[in-house]
């Protein structure tokens, strides 16, 4: 079985329309992946996703290597069946969660040992082991192990770590092969299409990303992803390294910017050239009550919205916005209902992927400069309520 394929359809400036084929189906790019972190996206159900438009979800290495375990997942047909999802799935290499451990971690040549923050076990996640895991998985795409660095950083410091990602990048890369070519025993390959995408690293420093993006295009992978950024650096400057970056990776394979962010940075970084996104911050801001729309961010647990017979958003078409108003949103949420949850994720999900389906289609008639200028507009004002 032949690993994921990219077609560039349609330019529009560096912005590009493209799709991503892969054994559980085709992404349409540039795309939103809601986070799954433990194989389910919080709040949602996947029917509920899949009516949102969600064509892609991220699920979680670290989370699911402790806990069901990849060898259990594996023994049971593999992530999409396990956790009945028939579209594709992208799996981090677990990088960024082993590095938000702090004290609890140890990062040397060899890989990262770790404690489990569940029981405190100890682990050792090496750049073979993070594709062994991945492989066991059936991830569509698999992503490299590579050394996250928190800020502030110094020029030395992302440099050691920008230089042993690409090494890492080497192994995990080498493994993958061994493993599509079954040399790796005790290891369930769940998926025979898997592909492995490379990280490109090295801060806010622009020579060390130039020679990270050489390094790890040298290597040879399905597609590139843009790793480290979103972590405290100011929004220009996250643009900047993203955009530069983007220009020295291979045009006919997909470009991934991990773990951004929100609707303004989707639209910003598209016009970079980027084509692949995730973050956490349409759920998580909306299990806290602070929802996205057209109009402007709300904060739904605002005394304003008391008695508003509106629907959070008259310009979406979600499930949240058809049958409730602002009133009982707000209801739901001060009253701790579940629910609230619900409805609140599903809705900001919907923005975010309907945002994507508009890029889309900008790209494609060409008018994605007046698109942008209008949205970023609109962004200027996205604060209804502090």
């Amino acid at each position: 079985m032949a690993p994921v394929s990219f077609t560039v359809r349609s330019t529009d400036g560096d912005a590009r329309l493209g799709e991503l084929r892969t054994a559980h189906g085709t992404v349409q790019t540039p795309a939103f992946m809601p986070v799954g972190t433990q194989g389910a996206v919080k709040a949602v159900r996947h029917r509920e996703l899949e009516e949102a438009g969600a064509e892609i979800i991220l699920a979680n290495t670290y989370h699911l290597l402790l806990r069901p375990g990849d060898e259990l997942v594996a023994r049971l047909g593999g992530l999409h069946r396990f956790i009945g999802w028939a579209r594709p799935i992208l799996t981090d290499s677990g990088g960024f969660q082993v590095y938000s451990l702090a004290q609890r971690r140890v990062v040397t040549e060899d890989g990262a040992d770790f404690q489990s923050h569940l029981d405190g076990t100890r682990h050792l996640l090496t750049p073979e082991r993070a594709a062994d895991i991945q492989a066991q998985l059936g991830s569509d795409i698999a992503m490299v192990l590579d050394e996250c660095l928190a800020l502030p950083a110094t020029r030395e410091e992302a440099a050691i770590a920008m230089a042993r990602s690409a090494r890492w990048a080497e192994r995990g890369r080498r493994r993958f092969h061994a493993l599509r070519a079954g040399e790796v025993a005790g290891v369930r390959v769940s998926n025979p299409g898997q592909a492995q995408f490379g990280i490109v690293q090295g801060g806010v420093f622009r020579d060390l990303r130039h020679e990270s993006a050489e390094a790890t295009v040298a290597v040879g992978f399905e597609g590139y992803a843009i790793g480290g950024l979103s972590v405290g650096e100011p929004v220009e400057q996250m643009y900047a390294v993203a955009g530069e970056t983007a220009e020295r990776l291979p045009a006919d394979r997909p470009r991934y910017l991990m773990g951004v962010g929100t609707p303004e940075d989707l639209v910003e970084c598209v016009a970079r050239g980027v084509d692949m996104f995730d973050c956490v911050l349409p759920t998580r801001n909306a299990r806290n009550g602070q929802l996205f729309t057209s109009a402007g961010r709300i904060n739904i647990k605002n005394a304003r919205y008391a008695d508003d017979e509106g629907p959070l958003d008259p310009e979406c078409g979600c499930y949240a916005c058809r049958h409730h108003s602002r009133a009982y949103l707000r209801h739901l949420y001060l009253a701790g209902e579940m629910t609230a949850g619900v409805l609140n994720t599903l809705h900001n999900l919907s923005f975010y992927l309907d945002t994507m389906r508009r890029i889309r289609d900008a790209i494609a008639f060409r008018t994605f400069a007046s698109f942008r200028q209008e949205f970023l507009r609109s962004a200027s004002r996205l604060s209804l309520d502090s």
